[in-house]
């Protein structure tokens, strides 16, 4: 099947690329063959180092790390990049945790390439939020606990007044949605109240950080003890917060887990 590009350049490539959560084992085939195919290669922060070893010894691996609260490499600057390296004729690859179009500034990124006639195409990676939840046994959806789910994120862009948590509390509530914050570790105590306003205190919640890397770590409480939780458990950034009754599957995966028997082959 033939990939349709956003706009024919005569210069080189740029390739967005999801990286998934961190396991490398989670990169899809597509993502893989850019990487290695890649001359010249712009790291976001959490993109992990196993990940980026399947660049090619040969190409020019800059990283461009950006995270909320640390120093980051101002967004114009990285895509000023994109621009002279496909300028020059490179096959550049643009790596993002996550997916580039899922809170990734893909969106943002692609329109500013085709502005400048560059080719850019784009290569889906496992959202966090998604391996995260995964990861404990529980899904995001659920016939019975979750007709659909919101992804959405607790920094808001400096200027905007951000998401009216009271009006989405409501609508998750009414609607039997799953919450999946991102960036919400900073804002967790007002995303807490304001949600509050809608949602019972007992709604079950999931917060997990490092999602899929070796170091994941992780804590289910409820969204009255959502702040205290954070402290107690000194869980931070980068960190999905996950709410809704679906969280509840987490325990009986737990459960199922410890009760589960190898199975042994007759010798």
């Amino acid at each position: 099947m033939k990939e349709t590009n956003y706009i024919l350049g005569q210069t080189g490539q740029v390739t967005l690329v999801g990286a998934g959560p961190g396991d490398p084992e989670l990169l899809t085939l597509k993502a893989l063959r850019a990487i290695e195919a890649a001359t010249v290669v712009l790291v976001d922060d959490l993109v992990s180092d196993e990940i980026v070893a399947f660049a090619s010894p040969k190409a020019r691996v800059i990283y461009v790390g950006k995270r909320g609260g640390c120093k980051s490499t101002p967004q114009a600057f990285i895509e000023k990049l994109m621009i002279m390296a496909a300028r020059e004729g490179e096959t550049v690859v643009r790596l993002k945790g996550g997916d580039p179009f899922i809170f990734g500034r893909g969106g943002e990124e692609v329109e500013h390439l085709r502005e400048q006639g560059i080719e850019v195409r784009v290569i889906n990676g496992i959202t966090a939020g998604l391996a995260g939840l995964t990861s404990l046994g529980a899904p995001l959806t659920h016939r019975d606990h979750a007709h659909g789910v919101v992804f959405i994120t607790g920094h808001a862009k400096p200027g905007d007044s951000g998401t009216d948590w009271r009006t989405l509390a409501a609508t998750a509530r009414d609607a039997k949605l799953t919450l999946v914050i991102y960036m919400g570790v900073t804002g967790a105590q007002h995303i807490q109240d304001e949600l509050l306003t809608g949602l019972p205190a007992s709604t079950p919640v999931a917060i997990i950080q490092n999602a899929s890397h070796p170091h994941q770590r992780h804590a289910v409480t409820t969204l009255g003890a959502l702040r205290a939780t954070l402290v107690s458990e000194a869980l931070g950034s980068p960190s999905v917060i996950v709410i809704g009754d679906v969280v509840r599957g987490v325990a009986v995966a737990q459960q199922h887990d410890a009760l589960t028997v190898p199975v042994r082959r007759a010798a």
